[in-house]
């Protein structure tokens, strides 16, 4: 596993996550997680469904015992084995995928419900400037089930700052919403918690999303995390194979390790930005993103379309060059080839990404 900014001191971490391991009943649903996200930042739970992503959260919440392993907020220990904080203590926020809005209370009783230690008139400005803030003022005196999908959302977001928590948990808070409306309110969303300076963690399996929205990524699969860093380098600087396949698109081509940063492929010699270990003559796979391939009308290497998607700027292509050698392409949508043309192409991977054949 790789953690981002292992270099900075503890005291500089609003949420650890040392050696989590935990379930339900006797069951172990996750385990060995270590995690650690500073004061600002938006983190992200990432992977496909059940993995164990919203286990982790809901421990973070308190929802759940520890079998092992610690979880500290603010430097101070909210769940250990056998001893926890309450979740109404943590002063932790929690969105719902569902909303959980209360259908009988308007928008702004909704908002209001976590305020009841304050006087009518500090309730009254605290829910005016939540709902500006959510962009809902007029929608105020509005009951749930007069709401869009997205509006909802906003007052699910606005009631769980309402009690000014130290940490917000989104677990799949746009699954629910159209791709566009995901989209755009995801963007809202953060940059809300931004303004605000609050540190959150997203759970989701749609990484377009936890790349738009996140600081930093931690990858899960089968109740581990493979992989705990920022964006960028899970797509460039994948921990290990998996993670090179689930993020972003591409596939593996077979080669032979050359040299250190150099192998040799059906689409050529590959080399890239690091060094491996690798003896010469190891059987290798690497991997080939569709930015990995551009077009080039002097290249001898001519692989045949065999599908292609139009994206308005863009149209990504499908290559095969033999009966065990396909690979994608992305290029701009003025390049428009046939199905069974031969196009002539050549790999431009800066970041070499390879993985020792098993």
């Amino acid at each position: 596993m790789t953690t981002a900014h292992a270099s900075e001191e503890s005291a500089s971490w609003l949420l650890e996550i040392d050696n989590l391991t935990c379930g339900y009943g006797d069951t172990t649903v996750v385990s060995d997680i270590h995690l650690a996200l500073s004061e600002g930042d938006i983190g992200c739970l990432l992977g496909p469904s059940g993995c164990g992503k919203s286990t982790i959260l809901r421990a973070v919440a308190g929802f759940l015992p520890l079998q092992n392993g610690q979880i500290r907020l603010g430097g101070k220990p909210i769940s250990v084995p056998g001893r926890a904080v309450p979740p109404e203590k943590r002063r932790i926020g929690m969105v719902f995928q569902d909303y959980a809005l209360f259908p009988h209370l308007t928008v702004a009783q909704n908002v209001a419900f976590g305020l009841r230690h304050l006087d009518r008139e500090e309730r009254r400005l605290k829910v005016t400037q939540l709902l500006e803030l959510v962009h809902l003022h007029d929608l105020a005196e509005q009951h749930p089930h007069a709401l869009s999908g997205g509006q909802q959302q906003r007052v699910a977001l606005a009631r769980a700052l309402a009690p000014e928590p130290t940490l917000i948990l989104l677990d799949e808070p746009f699954s629910n919403l159209d791709a566009d409306l995901r989209r755009r309110l995801s963007l809202d969303v953060r940059d809300i918690l931004k303004t605000l300076g609050i540190s959150a963690i997203l759970v989701t399996h749609d990484q377009q999303e936890a790349f738009a929205m996140c600081d930093q990524v931690a990858v899960v699969r089968d109740g581990r995390v493979q992989q705990w860093d920022v964006p960028y380098n899970l797509y460039h600087e994948p921990a290990n194979r998996f993670v090179a396949g689930f993020v972003g698109q591409g596939g593996f081509v077979k080669g032979t390790a050359l040299g250190p940063d150099s192998i040799a492929s059906e689409l050529g010699i590959i080399r890239g930005n690091r060094a491996y270990p690798w003896p010469k003559d190891t059987l290798v796979d690497v991997l080939i993103r569709p930015d990995d391939i551009v077009f080039d009308p002097e290249s001898t290497l001519r692989p045949k379309v065999i599908e292609k998607t139009f994206a308005g700027t863009s149209t990504l292509y499908r290559f095969r060059l033999s009966a065990e050698t396909e690979f994608e392409a992305l290029f701009r949508s003025h390049l428009d080839f046939r199905l069974g043309e031969p196009v002539p192409v050549r790999v431009e991977a800066d970041h070499l990404i390879a993985f020792e054949r098993t």
